[in-house]
């Protein structure tokens, strides 16, 4: 009989009214809203104005999803595009299945082409988000309890994961992956926070430290999955991903450091003001009306200087 273990929701939906309210995009949005809120606090805190952090998420996260979502679908084709399945299904995103990996390449794509637009740019708006994803990520994951997706092996840890049967799972109890990956999130986005505060990272650093830190632990978390998913040499695609990464994360953080050492002085220059065409024509008429004036004294000196002199009047 086992005494302990962590239940799974009996539904991943809630209807308010004729409203579904689905719990995988709830902790979703949920996320989106922490990342851009703490974001937004630590860009005003580096020297940026309020409301960039947001303006910049309109391009972010429209890019974050569909990428997401891509690497999702390129990776596990065979669930939508296998015989018997249903290509539909790949556009069902409240129903799970993102892809961390393409939703921060394409997330990127679109902060730079936001960054772009405020003239900032895109490393010092990326160090002051970083923590902000990380903690979305932790939030994000309990969508998969709701969807009661992505455990681990069989356990009968007193924290085992109940999994009750359905399409493509047998019950039983499972590690819950999910919480582990949730919990090492949070313990990137407390490390990434510290360094900042102790070392003043910047142009890009925090964010390639939480890159790294993240990949270390999602290559170990993923070695406890048992859900379907592509192997190389024997090894789950996404363990070949983590390490790759972070190879790359680590080479730009030492690469930074020693080309850019210090934190940006400027996160965000001040934008100059257009004068109205109105007043600027008001300035050309004015301009044009001390030429004319300064002309016509000049004509009038010109005509003083050359006329010639009164003779005197003859005495008799």
């Amino acid at each position: 009989m086992d005494l302990a273990y962590i239940p799974s929701p009996s539904t991943g939906v809630l209807h308010l009214g004729p409203l579904p309210l689905r719990g995988y995009a709830f902790c979703i949005i949920i996320g989106v809203f922490v990342a851009v809120w703490y974001g937004g606090k630590r860009w005003v805190a580096r020297g940026g104005k309020p409301g960039t952090v947001a303006d910049i998420a309109v391009w972010a996260v429209p890019f974050g999803l569909v990428g997401g979502r891509l690497y999702h679908v390129i990776t596990d084709y065979q669930l939508y595009f296998s015989d018997g399945e249903d290509w539909v299904d790949a556009f069902k995103i409240w129903e799970g299945g993102l892809g961390i990996w393409g939703a921060i390449a394409l997330g990127a794509v679109g902060a730079w082409i936001g960054c772009r637009r405020r003239g900032i740019p895109l490393p010092a708006y990326a160090d002051a988000i970083a923590p902000g994803i990380v903690i979305a990520q932790a939030i994000g994951r309990w969508g998969n309890w709701f969807n009661q997706e992505l455990y681990g092996k069989a356990t009968d840890l007193p924290w085992a994961l109940k999994i009750s049967a359905g399409t493509n799972r047998e019950a039983g109890l499972y590690h819950p992956t999910f919480l582990y990956e949730s919990l090492w999130c949070l313990a990137v986005a407390l490390l990434i926070v510290w360094a900042d505060r102790r070392f003043k990272l910047g142009h890009g650093r925090v964010f390639a430290l939480y890159v790294a830190a993240y990949c270390a632990g999602r290559a170990w978390i993923e070695y406890m999955r048992v859900d379907e998913a592509h192997h190389v040499l024997g090894v789950r695609l996404n363990v070949w991903t983590a390490a790759g990464v972070f190879i790359l994360a680590v080479v730009y953080f030492l690469v930074s450091a020693r080309v850019r050492p210090g934190r940006e002085e400027i996160v965000e220059p001040e934008r100059e003001t257009a004068t109205p065409p109105k007043d600027k024509d008001k300035d050309k008429d004015k301009d044009q009306a001390d030429a004319a004036d300064t002309d016509a004294d000049d004509a009038a000196t010109a005509d003083t200087e050359t006329a010639p002199a009164a003779e005197p009047a003859d005495k008799t």
